[in-house]
């Protein structure tokens, strides 16, 4: 058995998309019209037949106060691995993108914590030498 999709919820799946894609560098796999939404996925570039990460509207009741509580206690949504997260950091900050957590570490790895402009915390990972 294998992890097949993810989701995340997302306040603007256009919004997502685009930052999910022109700012992590992911690649849309899926875009499905559903109604007034759409089945929308990326994967990494790096692996475009691995696991999906569903970018899934919030617009059901239970979302908010779920994402609300997450953000409110410094608690990430999702991990993504990097290979050097200082050099992804200089990446992102030249997008904007704000760390609400700099970069530390913690036991077998470094990581650091985004905001991706759509309602969620992200944590990024790099393994160190020992991990």
């Amino acid at each position: 058995m294998k992890i097949y999709v993810t989701s995340i919820f997302v306040d603007d799946q256009d919004k997502a998309e685009a930052f999910y894609t022109r700012v992590l560098g992911f690649q849309v796999k899926h875009n499905i019209p559903l109604g007034e939404d759409r089945w929308l996925t990326v994967v990494s570039s790096e692996a475009p037949d691995g696991t999906e990460l569903l970018l899934e509207p919030s617009n059901h009741p239970a979302v908010g106060p779920y994402r609300a509580a997450l953000v409110a206690d410094d608690m990430p949504a999702h991990s993504f691995q990097v290979e050097d997260l200082d050099a992804e950091r200089r990446r992102l900050e030249k997008h904007g993108v704000e760390f609400v957590q700099e970069p530390m570490d913690a036991g077998p790895v470094r990581m650091a914590i985004i905001d991706d402009t759509c309602g969620n915390l992200i944590q990024l990972i790099e393994m160190n030498e020992a991990g």
